[in-house]
């Protein structure tokens, strides 16, 4: 008898190589998705495709935040607009009365008043436009005997002091300058005093 025994299990036969899948309009070989997963194919590429949609998401909202952003500045441009606008209007509107008394003035035959009166018209006219830009936050910069400021004067000419006390200080007015509250509208225009010396 020949019956020998092995000490090994008998190999099961290998299974021939799998022909390739065909494309059927290329004819090009198909890849196995097995030998893709091991030679680091398409699905070594997931990581790439995931990072270039997170790169989309942020780009999405960058030009989202940019958007918003030019959104709100011409909002804010526009209601900053519309609030001088406002401002304006309601300034002209208070000095619509005595617009009104100097158009009275401006057109009465001279032969139908006195010097006296009319000086005493424009007086009150000018009074009653003051006390609405008082009102308004607009004050006039006409002192004269005080320091001179850059900020607020602007020197046309010197002229000599009398005494060192009165070196660099306001001579006179030679145009009024006006403020609006903090806001610097026009510069005084003044003589400025110097000390010469004795």
């Amino acid at each position: 008898m020949n019956n020998k025994r092995h000490g090994h299990s008998p190999q099961p036969p290998a299974s021939p190589p799998r022909a390739p899948s065909l494309e059927p309009d290329t004819g090009e070989p198909v890849p196995d998705p097995a030998s893709s997963e091991i030679s680091g194919g398409p699905a070594a590429s997931a990581p790439s495709q995931g990072s270039v949609s997170e790169l989309d998401v942020w780009k999405d909202r960058h030009l989202r935040l940019a958007a918003e952003y030019d959104n709100f500045r011409k909002r804010t441009t526009k209601e900053r607009a519309e609030t001088w606008g406002r401002a304006q209007a309601e300034l002209v509107s208070r000095l619509a009365d005595a617009l009104d008394d100097l158009s009275r003035f401006a057109h009465i035959d001279p032969a139908e008043i006195d010097s006296k009166t009319l000086h005493e018209g424009v007086d009150l006219v000018e009074r009653k436009v003051w006390k609405e830009l008082e009102n308004a936050g607009v004050t006039r910069i006409d002192q004269a005997g005080v320091p001179f400021d850059p900020n607020v004067h602007e020197a046309v000419t010197t002229q000599p002091a009398a005494k060192p006390e009165q070196d660099h200080t306001v001579g006179q007015i030679v145009q009024p300058g006006y403020k609006m509250r903090d806001t610097l509208l026009r510069p005084a225009r003044v003589v400025v005093l110097t000390w010469q010396g004795q």
